[in-house]
């Protein structure tokens, strides 16, 4: 019988826990301000207090353990990830990062070590974006970024995201009163599944982030003209379909061949959606990152260019409206030097790579320095539930972080 591992035994049955918990039977998918995130959310903040940490949910709706340091005036060391999914989902984007820290501070309090900071540990709300298109809500807020208007932002069933917060018992006039204070959190540290093959293909459990690239995400509606399938030649079309198809063709050729930069149209919508209508209208998403803003922006550029160029040949109307933007985001050089010490202690090689996800510590950036330690993935599937980790991975990345969080220091 194999030994007990110290760690991940324990983590990985609370993951299976939080992989049940699902808006839908037949897979996992939870998303911002749904019955769903308050049950996550809870379990949770249950698993916190049994670590030894105070507990609360703040103004966004994140939920937030705090275990106190040394000192009443001691530095924050925050620790994180998101706790909502995208749909059809995995079980270990975002949330191994808000249960391995969990576990490190479950270690301390059973130890009872008390260190020169603070530790907070965030689950996150709506880093994903899934329900409304605008993500990285929680993060945002706590960074002191939260803009107003996405508030405006709906879902498919017309509801706002500032209906939502009221429903769920929130006050989205209140979302940006659990903002940090400048300089009041020291760095923040975030476990993440790579969510690509990098490490596994370098025969590596742990990786160290360089940086996480820089992404915008559109919404584009074109508007043509429903008709007949059967009675209106093809030359008199209005299709928008179609055209939305062209610049869907468009982002992968123009997005292919450059290093970082990559792009997806994840969302489609035809309307009106019936076999023998021609489509009049066609909704659809651009997710266009790189590893430069400046890569990433020369091809929105000529993305949009092209998108316009498509339907003035077509006699089509269309509008964009950009739901998300983010900077490319360095992480902090001497945060990635104590997460590659941490690592190697445990006796193991590493590497630095960047990151082509979007993420929570991206957003953390505009309120303090920022760290990521990746963790393989198997054959580097995620956003699926495919999605599968190694136990001993797990052990090693828990038993790194530990070892970061009791090495940490301030950094400038």
């Amino acid at each position: 019988m194999a030994a007990a591992f110290r760690f991940a035994d324990r983590m990985l049955a609370q993951l299976d826990a939080l992989g049940r918990i699902s808006e839908h039977s037949d897979f996992l998918l939870r998303t911002f301000l749904t019955p769903e995130q308050k049950a996550a959310h809870e379990q949770v903040a249950q698993w916190m207090r049994e670590a030894g940490m105070d507990v609360e949910q703040d103004t966004a709706g994140n939920v937030v353990g705090r275990y106190a340091g040394a000192g009443a005036d001691a530095p924050v060391l925050m620790l994180g990830s998101h706790l909502d999914t995208v749909r059809n989902a995995g079980k270990y984007d975002g949330m191994l990062g808000v249960i391995a820290p969990i576990a490190c501070v479950a270690d301390l309090h059973r130890r009872g070590v008390r260190l020169p900071h603070a530790i907070e540990v965030v689950g996150f709300v709506n880093e994903e974006g899934t329900r409304f298109g605008s993500p990285m809500t929680g993060s945002r807020a706590i960074a002191g970024t939260f803009d107003p208007a996405m508030l405006q932002a709906r879902d498919r069933q017309g509801v706002s995201m500032g209906e939502a917060y009221k429903a769920f018992g929130l006050d989205p006039d209140r979302i940006g009163a659990c903002a940090r204070p400048p300089g009041k959190v020291a760095a923040f540290m975030e476990l993440h599944i790579e969510q690509g093959p990098v490490l596994e293909h370098n025969n590596l459990a742990l990786g160290v982030v360089t940086a996480i690239s820089g992404a915008r995400r559109h919404r584009v509606e074109i508007v043509g003209l429903a008709g007949h399938a059967g009675t209106v030649p093809m030359g008199q079309r209005q299709d928008a379909l179609l055209a939305a198809a062209e610049v869907a063709l468009c982002i992968e050729r123009r997005c292919t061949g450059t290093p970082t930069l990559v792009g997806t149209v994840g969302m489609m919508e035809a309307l009106p959606g019936a076999m023998n209508v021609i489509p009049g209208k066609a909704v659809f998403s651009v997710d266009i990152r790189a590893g430069d803003d400046a890569t990433r922006d020369a091809a929105i550029d000529d993305v949009l260019g092209e998108l316009a160029a498509i339907c003035g040949r077509r006699k089509l109307q269309h509008s964009v409206t950009e739901l998300y933007r983010s900077t490319a985001t360095p992480c902090h050089p001497a945060l990635m030097q104590m997460a590659e010490d941490a690592i190697r202690a445990q006796g193991i090689d590493t590497m630095r790579l960047p990151s082509g996800a979007g993420h929570d510590a991206a957003t953390m950036a505009d309120l303090c320095p920022i760290g990521m330690i990746f963790m393989r993935c198997t054959r580097g599937i995620s956003h699926n539930p495919l999605e599968a980790v190694l136990p001993e991975d797990v052990e090693l990345a828990t038993t790194a972080l530990l070892r970061f969080v009791e090495d940490f220091r301030p950094v400038r």
